[in-house]
């Protein structure tokens, strides 16, 4: 479980603070406490399945309910009562919901603060546009609701209540997440005004429908829609996790046959996804980065074991041998139709910014961005892993090394967004080969020393293709250090 930084907790326990004297008016006589339990009791019910085992899991296993699924209950509260009564609806429903991550309690906290307040200020939204003598219903001279202009109150509320929920993630993933402004906002509103339409009709529907002739039972056929909605996005997520599936094991495959990189790949995508994130790329393309960098070495599942587990240097032709993976990497998932971007990232990591990579030497903006990515987290991660044979460098030597090589092998641009990522979250290091008492002793007591340090970039043959021209062993470190895999990590981009 990671520990929630202090800032977060300042910002969880801020919110909840002013979620406290949103509903403090209530506590005053006038409030409807009979509507206010009938709401909070539907909302509650609406957030129990996604809590409970059973009515959770559909008959494939999938979890068709999610917390916040019915934020137009929430809305119709905003429509129905005070602002203070309403906000009051959100806290047991939230309390109950689902949390998937630690430490669920804060999480729990962190939800019913966030929906409290933005459910007070869509009410306070809808009285400042007339929502009570639109809404009608007897009250205010109005037996039935005024259309079409119950829709500006009805869509201001549904408008501040997206506002306010996207202001208040922000700040959390400012804070818990240690994201730049700019990257914790971006594209969060956006992405929310469609739902916020969608659950502001559905909240209206519920409201004239709970002040109709009918009654509250009407109102609850309005969730029905919303509960198959929600059965829509559990099979989204059910695909998703099928996807997860797919690469967890073509990744272990690959960690099987070649033991000595073991974790390697899922620490590239780690690297991989702090650079996007500092580049302030979108979040759906970020995922498919992270795909990127943890598929990056599949393509050796194509190359015989016995190449990548030599210990002494390579012959030109094993070498032209693993120059071929990127092109088997690539092979093997080009129908993989949700990998995207992440097909060019897998066959163009080890291209090089001049032009001097493989394996069809492109030089520049050629290159894909996401492959420009990979190529620094790939170089990253191996200068800085402890293997069976080898003790790892500290961050601030594969650090440097990538700002001395940046501009000819890496892209400058990524390798400083690297650099201010590692700033912000730091970088554990870890063992990647078979067990973490196969590390060696210090210099001087058997086995190889560490490996020397890279010289200069561009002192790297050229190697056009596969089939280019090497000369035997060139660029390789001392058989030592099993060159076949330490390749000078910088100098080879990376993981052979």
């Amino acid at each position: 479980m990671r520990a929630i930084p202090g800032a977060a907790r300042a910002y969880v326990l801020g919110t909840s603070l002013c979620a406290a004297v949103c509903v403090q008016p209530a506590l005053r006589p006038g409030t409807p406490w009979r509507l206010v339990a009938l709401l909070t009791v539907v909302y509650a019910c609406c957030e129990m399945p996604a809590h409970c085992r059973f009515p959770a899991r559909s008959v494939s296993g999938a979890v068709p309910v999610a917390a916040g699924s019915f934020l137009p209950v929430l809305l119709a509260a905003a429509l129905l009562l005070p602002p203070a009564a309403a906000a009051l609806v959100a806290v047991p429903g939230a309390l109950i919901g689902r949390v998937e991550q630690r430490p669920r309690s804060t999480r729990r906290i962190w939800r019913a603060a966030q929906l409290t307040v933005a459910t007070w200020a869509a009410a306070r939204a809808q009285e400042f546009f007339g929502g009570p003598v639109a809404l009608g219903g007897g009250r205010y001279g109005l037996k039935a609701p005024d259309f079409p202009y119950v829709l500006l109150p009805a869509g201001a509320a549904a408008l501040v209540f997206c506002l306010v929920l996207t202001v208040l993630d922000g700040g959390i993933l400012h804070t818990a997440e240690r994201l730049p402004p700019r990257t914790a906002w971006r594209g969060l509103l956006p992405r929310s005004l469609a739902p916020a339409g969608a659950h502001g009709l559905a909240g209206l529907m519920m409201a004239v429908l709970w002040r109709s002739p009918y009654g509250p039972l009407s109102a609850l056929f309005v969730l029905l829609p919303m509960y198959i909605s929600c059965w829509v996005f559990a099979q989204y997520h059910r695909e998703r996790a099928a996807h997860q599936a797919t690469i967890r094991a073509l990744v272990q495959a690959v960690d099987i046959k070649d033991t000595y990189t073991r974790g390697h790949s899922e620490r590239v995508g780690h690297a991989s996804v702090l650079i996007a994130r500092e580049l302030g790329m979108e979040q759906d393309r970020i995922e498919v980065l992270r795909f990127a960098g943890i598929l990056h070495d599949v393509g050796k599942l194509g190359v015989p074991t016995r190449v990548l587990r030599k210990d002494g240097p390579l012959t030109p032709e094993e070498r032209r041998v693993i120059e071929l993976h990127p092109e088997y990497g690539h092979e093997m998932v080009r129908g993989i139709g949700f990998l995207g971007e992440a097909r060019a990232a897998i066959l163009h990591h080890h291209e090089r910014l001049d032009g001097t990579g493989y394996p069809y030497g492109l030089a520049g903006s050629r290159i894909p961005e996401f492959a420009r990515v990979v190529a620094v987290a790939d170089a990253f991660d191996a200068m800085t892993s402890t293997r069976s044979y080898r003790r790892g460098r500290p961050v601030p030597t594969a650090v440097a090394e990538l700002e001395r090589c940046a501009g000819t092998q890496f892209d400058p641009e990524m390798v400083r967004a690297l650099v201010r990522a590692l700033d912000r979250h730091g970088w554990q290091t870890a063992v990647t080969a078979d067990e973490d008492d196969a590390l060696p002793p210090h210099p001087g007591q058997g086995l190889a020393p560490p490996a020397p340090a890279p010289g200069p970039c561009g002192n790297v043959p050229p190697t056009r293709g596969p089939t280019g021209p090497q000369a035997p062993g060139a660029g390789r470190t001392p058989t030592t250090d099993r060159p076949a895999d330490i390749k000078s990590a910088a100098r080879h981009g990376g993981s052979r």
